[in-house]
């Protein structure tokens, strides 16, 4: 297996569903000439040509509502957002088009097309393009979320995601387009729906999703030196929710910690905490605890930033919290 970059594994997915696949084309802003804002299309012009990698003008909605048209005549686009932040200025196509013609039609007209960008926070870039989107487009029926947190899952996810019938939404992060693993040159895919566990433990579960994972991650190394043994779960996907994975894992750690990089009110942590009591109630030794980002827009000075976001720090208190360590 070689070892490549997350946007040379985005960059493998789409690359190899193309050649599968005629009816594929991606379409955005600085895709084609520039090889991607952050190089995930690198390469894509020399090999498909300007009909099949097109460079778009800044018109979110424009070229967005076009890939949905294109998508119920026969072709199956990929539209690459600069920022998801950007997509705002499409979600009217999103929401009142993609993800609802299948329904409105009878079934006349699947629209399969992928939606893809950063999303969340990458540093210093102000309140407007620093939000997670993720439950928003969660909240809509119609699509599918996916949210990776590797290289590998991520080539595997978006491959299954060209290849699904619905609109799907596919959630990266500029923060880990340069991140490293190893990753197969043989044909795979993941499946959309299914949530992997990243680290198996049985003192306390975390849930989560994303870049954030790596913070689950070095937590529970350093909790596990303190003789806390914690449970990662990675959703992978935020529509559908692979409720029964998280499930069995609270029934056997009897304690959860639902982390992620986003507002608290509506987010994916309430409706995994409103699940689990619902289904594993008698279950728990410890209310649930919730570490989410500050319940305000995201500031520009890194001393705020580091403020607004959860940190490794915050993960472990979470932990103890649910344990009863911190009291």
């Amino acid at each position: 297996m070689a070892i490549i970059q997350f946007r040379e594994a985005v960059a493998q997915a789409m690359s190899e569903e193309m050649r599968r696949d005629e009816t594929i084309y991606l379409c955005g802003e600085e895709v084609a000439e520039y090889n991607g804002a952050y190089k995930a299309s690198k390469g894509m012009l020399d090999e498909f040509g300007a009909k099949r990698v097109i460079d778009t003008p800044i018109a979110e909605l424009g070229f967005t509502g076009i890939s949905v048209g294109a998508a119920m005549n026969g072709l199956r686009p990929i539209v690459e957002f600069m920022t998801f932040n950007f997509s705002m200025v499409a979600i009217d196509q999103i929401i009142n088009n993609a993800a609802k013609l299948y329904q409105m039609s009878g079934g006349q007209f699947n629209i399969p097309i992928v939606f893809r960008g950063p999303t969340g926070s990458a540093g210093q870039l102000g309140a407007t393009h620093s939000q997670a989107f993720e439950s928003w487009y969660a909240n809509c029926p119609g699509l599918k979320v996916v949210v990776p947190c590797n290289p590998y899952d991520a080539k595997g996810l978006l491959k299954s995601a060209i290849r699904d019938n619905d609109p799907v939404i596919f959630m990266e992060s500029e923060q880990m387009y340069a991140d490293k693993m190893e990753v197969p040159e043989a044909e795979y895919t993941l499946p959309i729906g299914v949530a992997d566990i990243k680290r198996h433990g049985k003192d306390v579960t975390i849930v989560s999703f994303g870049k954030i994972i790596k913070l689950a991650q070095e937590a529970a190394e350093t909790l596990a030196k303190e003789g806390i043994d914690v449970e990662i779960i990675d959703l992978r996907t935020v529509r559908p929710i692979d409720y029964d994975t998280v499930i069995d894992s609270v029934k056997k750690t009897n304690r959860l910690v639902c982390l992620e990089e986003a507002w608290p009110l509506g987010s994916i942590s309430t409706e995994i905490a409103y699940m689990v009591q619902k289904r594993a109630f008698d279950h728990l030794d410890a209310p649930i605890v919730r570490l989410t980002t500050a319940d305000t827009p995201a500031a520009y000075a890194p001393t705020l930033m580091e403020a607004f976001l959860p940190s490794v720090g915050g993960v472990i208190k979470a932990v103890k919290d649910a344990m009863y360590l911190n009291s």
